[in-house]
C-alpha cells in the first residue's frame, strides 16, 4: 500500500514525515533558548530527503567543513539529528540563536502547509475522477 501512496502523492508524504520532525526539534530548541549547556538540534532536510528517496545510497554523514554540524543520533523515522553550529554562542554554553530558530520553523511550517496543499489538491483530483467529473 506504501508503495502506491508514494506513487500518488510523490515526495510529498516523505517530506511531510521529515518536516514534523524538524518542527519538534526547532521547537524544543526555541523552548530552551535559556537553558544553560543546551545544544541547537537540527535536521539536514535535502540529505535525508534524498537518503530516504533512495537517492544515494550512502546514508552516513560526511563533513567537507569543520563548521559543519555533528550527527547526534536519528529520530523515529530514520533521520540524522545535528548539532547546529552556533554563529556566538553565550557564555552559559547554550547554542541557540533565538531569531534563527524562529525563522527556520516558519520557513518549515510554510513548506509543511505546502506539502499538504499538494497532497490535498491530488486527493481532490482522485475524488473528481472516481466521481467521473473530469
Amino acid at each position: 500500500m506504501e508503495s502506491t501512496m508514494d506513487n500518488i502523492f510523490g515526495i510529498h508524504a516523505t517530506a511531510l514525515k521529515i518536516r514534523s520532525s524538524r518542527a519538534q526539534l526547532l521547537a524544543a530548541n526555541i523552548a530552551n533558548a535559556d537553558t544553560p549547556n543546551f545544544k541547537a538540534r537540527d535536521i539536514d532536510f535535502k540529505q535525508t530527503l534524498n537518503s530516504l528517496a533512495g537517492k544515494t545510497a550512502n546514508t552516513s554523514i560526511y563533513k567537507t567543513h569543520s563548521g559543519h554540524m555533528n550527527s547526534i543520533g536519528t529520530t523515529a523515522n530514520g533521520t540524522d539529528i545535528l548539532y547546529r553550529t552556533p554563529n556566538q554562542p553565550n557564555l552559559d554554553g547554550n547554542t541557540v540563536d533565538l531569531h534563527a530558530e524562529r525563522s527556520a520553523f516558519m520557513e518549515n511550517t510554510m513548506m509543511y502547509q505546502a506539502s499538504l496543499r499538494f497532497i490535498n489538491g491530488k486527493i481532490s483530483g482522485l475524488k473528481m475522477a472516481i466521481r467521473g467529473e473530469l
